[in-house]
């Protein structure tokens, strides 16, 4: 057994936050990390003490919206969203940290790391928002996608 590079291992980390993910139709884990420590995770679905999709179905996916439109149609908050509201909530700062993803985030998502300072985002899958990768690319945050990469959150949420 060899020992994961730190890409691997922080991306190993991100991928098991996304099993937490209460979302029907995507499962996403988001980790920032500064110096090689982890900061604050994040998963996507429905804010503290609300019904989860799980119970109470997809209002998107009722209404037959792709992925990547209409956000706000979406009762839940995203990986990225959680990972900056759980730094803020415990004040931590997340300036100069990577931020470690299943999915590339997606614009609304991408603003808010911009303005939260994230250097980097690493990620393993794309997303349908183009106007996310130009964005962070003129606000000079670096992308790598880690393209050998295969992410499986498509476990059984028993809880």
């Amino acid at each position: 057994m060899s020992r994961p590079s730190w890409n691997e291992y922080f991306m190993d980390i991100a991928s098991l936050v996304a099993k937490r993910s209460t979302c029907l139709r995507r499962h996403v884990g988001a980790i920032a990390v500064l110096d090689k420590r982890i900061l604050a995770t994040g998963y996507n679905g429905a804010p503290t003490g609300l019904p989860h999709c799980l119970d109470i179905g997809c209002l998107r996916e009722e209404l037959g919206i792709p992925s990547g439109e209409r956000h706000e149609m979406c009762r839940g908050l995203h990986a990225e969203q959680n990972v900056i509201i759980q730094a803020a909530y415990h004040g931590v700062s997340i300036k100069g940290a990577t931020l470690y993803c299943t999915n590339l985030p997606c614009s609304i998502c991408s603003k808010m790391l911009i303005n939260a300072g994230v250097r980097e985002i690493i990620y393993a899958e794309g997303y349908a928002d183009s106007m996310a990768e130009e964005m962070l690319e003129a606000a000079g945050v670096k992308l790598t996608r880690m393209n050998e990469w295969i992410v499986d959150c498509r476990l059984t949420i028993d809880d």
